[in-house]
């Protein structure tokens, strides 16, 4: 704690033209529309501005939290008081490079993205187009939907790695790419900045339709008009998570105000006042249902801060979401 407060004091010494909110509700920064205050959040204008914070945070030992649009993530009603979060909303370069590839800030959206590919004649991102993300927090968990995922896509990422305090640009076979998993969800230190992503030509009157398409299935399956996180739940091998808790029982189950929704079992939204203990027991208790019925365990796909949130004796331990763990040994 007394770390963060020096770092604090020098980000406002230092950099006192950086956006720097202090206790601020997270709340208005989750897509749940759920969470007390963190101690502060920072909002760096540009990339050097956010490496020149990510330097006073490794002087003062202080692991900052990116944070893009908060649309994976359960914040607790308690607050973060001993967090500093770190927005890349600012973040938003995005543009053709000469030799006909994507360069994208981290803050950049992913509906932005595929709609500027589009604009481009490229395809392979008509899949991104619905999901509400940025390249940053994308990248980050590999994000996916309709047989795509952004590791088929990207080229290279570069990112600013705490430890050394330095900038790396590592290519896809070194980012560790696996289902909603990446060497930037595993390893503390890094903090993603931007990414080059390799597309195919296409034609743009095709690749808007797909859009569009993907975009009428959303609308029709997803309870699109209520807070949530997106899945919560990753796929279990060989099955859906959805028909699982489906097939469970447990569509349109509540715990206080937070319900399975009864539009798509994978969802968990917000109905109405849901506290973060809502949301949390409820999928506690739709992981312990469906390992009950079927004895296939539910890993969360939701960030679910702090990190050491605990999870039922009932089932087998089932790793979560962390946000920082030891940090690499990474060989150069």
């Amino acid at each position: 704690m007394e770390n963060l407060e020096k770092a604090i004091a020098e980000i406002k010494r230092s950099l006192p033209g950086m956006t720097l909110l202090e206790n601020e509700p997270m709340r208005a920064h989750s897509s749940f529309r759920i969470g007390g205050p963190a101690r502060a959040l920072a909002i760096p204008s540009d990339l050097t501005g956010l490496s020149k914070l990510c330097a006073i945070m490794k002087d003062h030992r202080v692991a900052p939290m990116p944070l893009g649009n908060g649309s994976n993530i359960l914040f607790p009603d308690e607050g973060l008081p001993d967090l500093l979060l770190m927005s890349t909303e600012k973040l938003q370069k995005l543009f053709l490079l000469p030799d006909g590839a994507i360069y994208a800030e981290a803050g950049v959206s992913l509906a932005k993205l595929a709609a500027f590919a589009c604009e481009q004649g490229l395809s392979g991102l008509e899949f991104a187009s619905g999901i509400p993300g940025t390249v940053g927090g994308g990248l980050r968990m590999n994000a996916g939907a309709y047989g795509g995922e952004l590791k088929d896509t990207v080229e290279s990422v570069v990112c600013y790695y705490l430890p050394e305090q330095g900038l790396w640009e590592l290519p896809k076979d070194r980012c560790r790419f696996d289902y909603r998993s990446s060497l930037f969800q595993k390893s503390s230190g890094f903090v993603i900045l931007s990414a080059v992503f390799r597309l195919q030509p296409g034609d743009p009157a095709a690749i808007a339709a797909t859009m569009r398409e993907l975009g009428e299935k959303r609308r029709e399956k997803q309870p699109l008009d209520l807070p949530s996180a997106g899945s919560a739940f990753k796929r279990p091998e060989g099955h859906f998570a959805a028909a699982l808790i489906d097939q469970a029982g447990l569509k349109g189950y509540a715990v206080g105000g937070a319900q399975v929704s009864e539009k798509h079992a994978g969802f968990i939204v917000n109905r109405g006042g849901a506290s973060s203990h809502d949301v949390y027991d409820l999928m506690m208790h739709v992981r312990k249902t469906v390992y009950e019925k079927f004895q296939i365990p539910l890993e969360p796909e939701i960030i679910i801060l702090p990190p050491d949130y605990a999870l039922p004796d009932e089932g087998p331990a089932v790793p979560r979401n962390r946000v920082f763990v030891n940090e690499p040994n990474e060989e150069r």
